[in-house]
């Protein structure tokens, strides 16, 4: 089974590279904290998808400790990719999103694998709940299985700004919908809120979110392309912006009745760095999981 990180993220709401800022004394980073658990669930290959200049940097740091633990690959998130003739703004340098950045992997995963963010922290229930799955995942492209981690919103929360989250309506286990909604924070009490435009929309805090933890066949590489190359021929928002995310494309699938979703759900608490100001809260959960004994002092030693 393979992992697969996302990082090529340009991390400018935080600042800077967040996804290779230390969180231990030891030096690791979130990252390090997900493959470890990945291994401890049975994964035994790591593809990082990463902006090209960022390769130096993460091979000196993060691939160097894990690779011999765990086999190590890199594909690159590049603009002009997957992009048809003459839909290439002049001047963006946004990567195009998710759906974007796992196509862009193909080459890499031969075999089934799961997805996640370089700056999430996960918690291992989640990873053995994926491997689990993928372990006997087997589909044909005009019937595909996948699975998702759901975590609960208000475990996911920052108090330092607005997030970005799959919204989940879940019946017996299975995702139905997941709608993308950006610029979520706390609200009121026991209750979240986010704005369409200037309409306001509360969510409680229990409502199921996605933090792009998923579980797939390679099959699902032909459903991102036809996702992808619709999102291209629509136009649609701000061409500088605008990004394809992977929520909205498993949202399409499920709608088109070719992919159904398995969920799982934990009530970990979500320790991530959207913000620079996340960065103490981050490492004081994971400095108290280490105190725990969930983490040895040293994930490498």
């Amino acid at each position: 089974m393979t992992l697969v990180v996302l990082a090529a993220g340009m991390g400018s709401r935080y600042g800077g590279m967040k996804q290779i800022d230390p969180i231990t004394d030891n030096g690791e980073f979130i990252i390090d904290f997900s493959i470890y658990d990945a291994i401890k669930a049975g994964f035994d290959k790591v593809v990082f998808i990463i902006k090209e200049e960022m390769l130096a940097d993460f091979k000196e740091t993060v691939g160097k400790r894990v690779s011999p633990f765990i086999e190590v690959d890199y594909a690159f998130q590049k603009m002009d990719r997957h992009v048809p003739a003459g839909k290439m703004p002049e001047g963006r340098t946004k990567p195009w999103g998710t759906t974007h950045a796992l196509l862009c992997a193909k080459e890499q995963i031969k075999d089934n694998f799961a997805v996640i963010n370089a700056d999430d922290f996960y918690g291992r229930d989640a990873f053995v709940a994926i491997a689990d799955f993928l372990k006997d995942a087997k589909d044909t492209p005009e019937d595909m299985h996948a699975a998702m981690v759901g975590y609960v919103l208000g475990n996911t929360l920052t108090d330092h700004g607005t997030v970005s989250r799959g919204v989940c309506v879940v019946e017996n286990g299975m995702l139905r919908e997941i709608v993308e909604r950006t610029k979520i924070a706390p609200d009121d009490g026991e209750m979240a809120a986010f704005y369409d435009g200037d309409v306001k929309t509360s969510l409680p805090y229990d409502t199921m979110v996605s933090m792009n933890f998923w579980g797939f066949t390679p099959n699902i590489f032909g459903y991102l392309a036809k996702s992808l190359a619709a999102f291209f021929e629509k136009e649609e928002g701000d061409p500088m912006k605008r990004e394809c995310y992977l929520p909205m494309t498993v949202g399409e699938a499920m709608a088109d009745g070719v992919c159904d979703v398995k969920t799982y759900k934990t009530e970990a608490k979500w320790f991530g760095v959207t913000y620079s100001e996340d960065k103490e809260g981050v490492v004081k959960g994971i400095r108290s999981l280490i105190e725990g004994g969930v983490y040895p002092n040293g994930l490498w030693k």
